[in-house]
């Protein structure tokens, strides 16, 4: 059985001249009860002047038996043939008591129907909360005569004419206010036309879902993945303090603070924490106020956290903690901070609500952060608790990558240093300058590493290496390398045989490693001898750049040399290369810091290094200088190594040689040679004992050795006294027993002398002697 409408016809008057059988049953009055009666007599409220007339709406009926009803009616407009208006036809429908009317009225979203002129029609429940008055206020209004001037408000109204005059639905959203709602929400918006059987629009139905908590769980969710990048993008503990106070304002907090505990910013290992107040130091805070005028504590500023106040708490407690506007704690913390800055405390003045959340990483408590809301109309709760906590457990293990960093860049730097030479020793061969400049990359200290050796005849070593990696294994393993090479120079091996020695020490260091990393595999080093005698500075490299040479003139180049594999590869012999050089040229060994930049190829960071060698510099050290600062940028991404040395010559003069014939009597000749020439260089005090060193040496060559045997005295910093002969067998100190006719002269030589040795040559040995000269 189809319902049988509701109707009612009244004329040009507003009295009832039709009634059907539906207004009966809807009203419960009769059609003679009615007809000729005013409509306004059948209404429960009084209505606002065409009201009743217009085309549609909500109006409210009196049933016979005095409750009241709300039906949604419809006017139509009846004319004569000269289109004079002669009545109204009225239709009625009964508020709809089926499932969809009460979904529609109960439904947890805002939910509205709008006229085509946008006014309203129905409004349910959640809608009139939204709106903060009921539906009969509502009813017939049009829709900006209800709310404000605000840009959403004309932005809602047009997406609903929009709709009205296209019959096309729109979905969008808002991030609004409401007349009931004492902040905005984020709104997501959908309008749909309603249409008759027929296709007639007649309506706009509107539904509003309040996505706020989701809005604010994306933002919040946005936040943690922007922290993933936007934290820790240096390792300095202040600046990534920084960079989750940047973060935190303005989107979370009107205000945020981070203090760190006093160790953090030390090289130290952290102490447990006191029971008391907590001793902390501000190293970040920022503010929506410029200057962040109401900060109670400078930036670098110590300070003592009382353990009731809620930053101790938590720290104490490694957990956030959350308080609000009237709560003791509150009170009690602004209060604190008021006494500690007076003139900040109008700037505190609307502080609702705040959080204090303890920076944790690896189960270390590190310092405290705190946000503070004022501007922010909602306070904290315990969703904003949570992702504090998520929050800063990531800035916290940022804090504690960079502590780290630090504590081990600055313990690699220290064993670094302790291994570099500190002063360089004394020796007549070069003048020596250096620099040393650790990177300041986040890959830490590297393993560059230079040194000043002196060898025996006058003779000076220089060294420059290069350890792959960086850390303390790196420079380890750069004293492990450095103090190889020591030993080998001590030796007195050209510099590929050094090398070839080296390698091999490198290479059983890898095989013993049981399979663990050996850092030592990779590194390059440089090892090169001058002879201020000859002048000749003979060199090799394990997979080094090669010097340059500045020779007096200004020229400037690189030695052409054949650089061998790096140590630890194997593969390839290491060849040495000769190079004779005027007195007073410059030798620059360096590592390929000094060359390998990331945005210049290495021909082009050559030529560079050369114009710079090629400058004029009044002294070494200025030279060092101006080729760091013409040639290195501004950050060097590895550490550099610079060492100078400037040649000097002995002359003829500071040199005597003698050709010994193999016959025992010539001892007695050559010492007598030899004293003679002391006399002349004016080191007649040294006369006994070169006299005993010489016939020693020439006796020991004399008997053992093989020809041609040769005498030579050095004056240099010290009185060098070499023999040298054909054979390569090296004499060795023993202990002679009381009755040994021999076995005591090299033991009386090691006993007068500073030092003694010997050295391979091409054409057998060298058995030399050092002692001092007065003066020096």
């Amino acid at each position: 059985m189809e319902p049988v409408a509701a109707m009612a016809v009244l004329d040009a008057l507003g009295r009832v001249t039709g009634w059907s059988e539906g207004a009966r049953l809807l009203t419960g009055h009769p059609a003679r009860d009615v007809v000729g009666r005013p409509a306004a007599d059948l209404l429960a409220e009084d209505l606002a002047d065409g009201k009743l007339t217009a085309r549609s709406g909500i109006i409210a009926l009196r049933h016979r038996d005095g409750h009241r009803i709300e039906v949604a009616v419809t006017t139509c407009l009846v004319t004569d043939a000269d289109e004079t208006p002669t009545g109204y036809v009225v239709t009625a429908d009964a508020p709809d008591s089926t499932l969809a009317a009460q979904a529609f009225e109960q439904a947890s979203m805002s939910m509205s129907v709008f006229d085509l002129q946008q006014r309203y029609l129905r409004v349910n429940d959640s809608a009139c909360r939204v709106m903060g008055v009921s539906e009969a206020a509502l009813n017939g209004r049009f829709f900006p005569d209800t709310v404000g001037e605000a840009d959403y408000h004309q932005g809602f109204l047009r997406h609903l004419r929009e709709v009205a005059e296209t019959g096309r639905p729109v979905r969008y959203e808002s991030f609004a206010g409401a007349p009931a709602m004492n902040r905005e929400h984020l709104w997501s918006v959908e309008m749909w036309p309603l249409r008759t059987d027929s296709g007639e629009l007649t309506a706009v139905g509107i539904a509003a879902f309040d996505n706020t908590e989701q809005y604010w769980a994306r933002r919040r969710l946005a936040l943690l993945n922007e922290a993933a990048t936007g934290i820790g993008t240096t390792l300095d503990v202040v600046r990534t303090a920084e960079e989750l106070v940047e973060l935190l304002v303005p989107r979370y907090a009107d205000f945020a603070s981070v203090d760190l505990l006093e160790w953090v910013l030390g090289a130290e290992e952290p102490p447990a924490l006191p029971d008391g107040g907590v001793d902390v130091r501000r190293v970040a805070h920022g503010s929506t106020r410029p200057g962040n005028p109401g900060a109670a504590l400078r930036l670098g500023e110590r300070h003592v956290y009382e353990p009731t106040l809620p930053p101790a708490r938590a720290l104490q407690e490694g957990h956030a903690v959350v308080c609000q506007a009237g709560e003791p704690e509150f009170v009690e913390w602004l209060a604190e901070r008021n006494a500690r800055s007076p003139e900040g405390s109008p700037y505190r003045k609307g502080v609702h609500s705040m959080v204090a959340v303890p920076l944790r990483a690896r189960g270390t408590t590190l310092g405290v952060a705190v946000c503070v809301r004022m501007a922010h109309p909602d306070a904290y709760g315990p969703d904003d608790a949570a992702f504090a906590e998520e929050l800063a457990s990531r800035a916290a293990v940022c804090v504690d990558n960079a502590r780290r960093f630090a504590r081990e860049r600055s313990t690699a730097l220290a064993l670094q240093h302790s291994l570099l030479p500190r002063g360089l020793p004394r020796q007549a061969a070069v003048e020596v300058a250096h620099r040393y400049l650790p990177c300041g990359s986040v890959a830490g200290i590297g393993g560059d590493w230079f040194d000043v050796i002196p060898l025996s005849g006058g003779r000076v070593a220089l060294v420059v290496g290069d350890v792959v990696g960086h850390g303390i294994q790196s420079s380890a393993t750069m004293g492990r390398l450095r103090t190889a090479v020591r030993t080998l120079a001590d030796v007195d091996l050209p510099p590929d045989e050094l090398l070839t020695h080296l390698d091999d020490l490198v290479t059983h260091l890898a095989a013993d490693g049981s399979g663990e990393e050996i850092a030592e595999l990779g590194a390059t080093c440089l090892y090169a001898v001058y002879d201020p005698i000859s002048r000749r500075l003979s060199l090799a490299a394990a997979g080094h750049p090669p010097p340059a040479v500045i020779l007096p003139g200004g020229t400037a180049e690189l030695v052409p040399m054949t650089a061998g594999p790096p140590l630890g590869v194997g593969g390839l012999p290491f060849e040495a290369t000769e190079q004779e050089l005027p007195e007073g040229s410059i030798v620059a060994l360096f590592t390929d810091g000094l060359i390998d930049y990331r945005d210049q190829d290495l021909d082009g960071a050559s030529d560079e290094l050369l114009r710079a060698f090629r400058a004029p510099a009044d002294s070494l050290d200025a030279l060092c200088d101006n080729v760091v600062k013409a040639v290195l940028p501004d950050q060097p991404c590895d550490d550099v190594a610079l060492l100078l040395a400037r040649t000097r010559a002995l002359g003829a003069d500071r040199v005597a040689t003698w050709d010994v014939p193999r016959d025992p009597a010539q001892v007695a000749v050559v010492r007598q040679a030899a004293t003679e020439q002391l006399d002349v260089w004016g080191l007649t005090e040294a006369s006994f004992v070169t006299e005993l060193v010489v016939s020693e040496l020439v006796t020991n060559a004399i008997r053992y050795g093989e020809p041609p045997i040769q005498l030579r005295l050095i004056r240099d910093r010290a009185l060098i006294c070499e023999v040298s002969d054909a054979s390569s067998t090296s004499p060795h100190l023993r202990r002679a027993h009381a009755y040994d006719e021999g076995g005591r002269g090299l033991l009386l030589v090691a006993q007068l002398t500073q030092r003694w040795g010997s050295r391979q040559t091409a054409a057998g040995k060298t058995i030399w002697a050092e002692q001092p000269l007065p003066d020096t």
